[in-house]
């Protein structure tokens, strides 16, 4: 997570939030979760969910870095994608909780943006600067949006190599036909259906795009990429978004 946050009186540039790995923790287990607890105040966060119990839910915060990107975050204690609890048989899909919080996006973008403008990403263990698991949720780069467009036809239900670089890395990508995340985590289609990603999970990022196939029905493509220090990739799946919009019309 590259972004700045903003916490009561504080401004947390980048070197600050480097040095402090635990930032996003602080605020949702310091002050949003208390504050929900004590009077459904949700502050600094934008929503805390707990109806599932702390162990269970998760909080919405907005980020400093950009004019509409939220983080999902857990109110569990979780490291990130490496995090062996996300993989457990009754893990929250935090991923249908994050494409539901596109909702927050669209509010301060004062508009509603088609499925195949938003984004949702987790950047790898090497890939972030926070150590608290959280989702980027933000509009997608237009030409990552275009590039997927263009080469819907080679995306299939299984992981493949999608034939163009996106940001200067190689993906690979597969779809999702349905309208929503419920069934489908993609945490674990990844380390269920790429080898060895299952021991290996912290050297990987994950994207979500929302996606409308030709035949007018909803879906998503998910890409993943993986760790390569030799030619600088970090997998830092946020790379895909634009902190900016301008698939809205938006800077």
């Amino acid at each position: 997570m590259r972004a700045w946050l903003l916490l009561p009186g504080l401004l947390l540039g980048p070197a600050t939030a480097q040095a402090d790995p635990s930032a996003l923790w602080k605020i949702v287990h310091g002050q949003c979760v208390p504050h929900e607890e004590a009077s459904h105040d949700p502050s600094p966060c934008a929503a805390v969910d707990l109806s599932g119990g702390v162990e269970k839910g998760y909080a919405l915060l907005k980020d400093i870095r950009g004019i509409a990107q939220y983080l999902l975050i857990p109110t569990a204690h979780l490291g990130g994608i490496e995090d062996p609890a996300i993989l457990a048989p009754d893990a929250v899909n935090y991923w249908q909780a994050a494409w539901e919080g596109r909702s927050l996006v669209e509010q301060r973008l004062h508009m509603k943006l088609p499925r195949d403008d938003v984004s949702l990403a987790i950047n790898s263990a090497y890939g972030r600067t926070q150590n608290q698991f959280h989702i980027h949720i933000d509009c997608v780069r237009p030409e990552v949006r275009d590039a997927l467009h263009a080469n819907l036809d080679k995306i299939g239900v299984l992981w493949a190599p999608f034939p163009v670089a996106l940001a200067g890395h190689e993906y690979q990508a597969l779809r999702i036909n349905q309208e929503t995340l419920l069934g489908e985590d993609p945490f674990k289609v990844l380390a269920n259906q790429v080898p060895d990603a299952r021991s290996d999970m912290g050297k990987y990022t994950l994207v979500v795009v929302g996606m409308t196939f030709p035949d007018g029905s909803p879906g998503f493509v998910l890409l993943n990429d993986h760790v390569n220090f030799l030619a600088g990739d970090r997998a830092s799946g946020e790379q895909l978004q634009d902190h900016s919009c301008a698939v809205a019309g938006k800077d």
